[in-house]
């Protein structure tokens, strides 16, 4: 299980999404936004090796607040071809400096994505070491899609980012090794409420907190059958 360390980030995950968040396409604020962390959960990399976190931001520098999800990888080393992707560097009062990433572009993340779906990760507190988080609720309702899986694609989409990765599925028979492609879309701009996942394989919802202490809930990701 992952360890949070109470120590500190110089410069802060907050400060970071200051200058990086407004570059992205699925930016809606002008300007610079002004941030306060939200909610989000964690998983585990079975290797122990890269942080992953489901960050939640509010920007409240507009005329009303929009609420962003931020899935972070943290490295204690830079991750080959994924240069733009890194949202920034970071000394980290414990591990040293981390190397921090737009997860969605980070294999192991989205490999442990795919976990949750599946049901073989489970979703862990924020912010307390070795505690999941019930909160989060998963679903999938397709054939069962062993791992691993390879990362082939990620696009960005006005109010989302879509991953693509190839993986084995399971024919009639219960034997593995057809060639499956999912897309896994990952909400950037977050809405209260359920959004409509008919045509999803399965969906993860989770919670946050708006600026005025309500607690609401909604899709953080879907996962569909892709096209060939």
């Amino acid at each position: 299980m992952a360890v949070i360390h109470r120590t500190t980030l110089t410069p802060s995950k907050l400060e970071l999404l200051t200058t990086w968040l407004p570059v992205q396409p699925w930016y809606e604020g002008e300007g610079r936004p002004e941030l306060a962390k939200a909610g989000g959960f964690r998983l585990d990399d079975p290797q122990g090796e890269v942080g992953i976190e489901f960050m939640v931001v509010t920007d409240v520098s507009g005329e009303g607040p929009v609420s962003y999800q931020v899935p972070f990888s943290y490295r204690g080393a830079p991750l080959e071809g994924a240069d733009h992707a890194l949202i920034g560097t970071t000394e980290h009062g414990v591990l040293g400096r981390r190397w921090i990433y737009d997860g969605t572009h980070d294999p192991v993340l989205v490999a442990q994505l795919h976990a949750l779906f599946q049901g073989e990760a489970e979703a862990q507190d924020q912010n307390v070491s070795d505690t999941p988080d019930p909160s989060v609720i998963r679903s999938f309702t397709g054939a069962a899609v062993p791992g691993p899986i390879r990362l082939t694609a990620v696009a960005d989409a006005p109010h989302a980012t879509d991953i693509v990765v190839d993986a084995a599925t399971v024919d009639d028979a219960g034997d593995g090794g057809r060639g499956g492609r999912l897309t896994m879309r990952v909400t950037r701009v977050l809405r209260p409420g359920e959004a409509d996942v008919a045509d999803a394989l399965g969906h993860v919802t989770a919670g946050w907190r708006l600026p005025d202490g309500a607690e609401v809930r909604g899709v953080f990701a879907v996962i569909t059958d892709t096209p060939r």
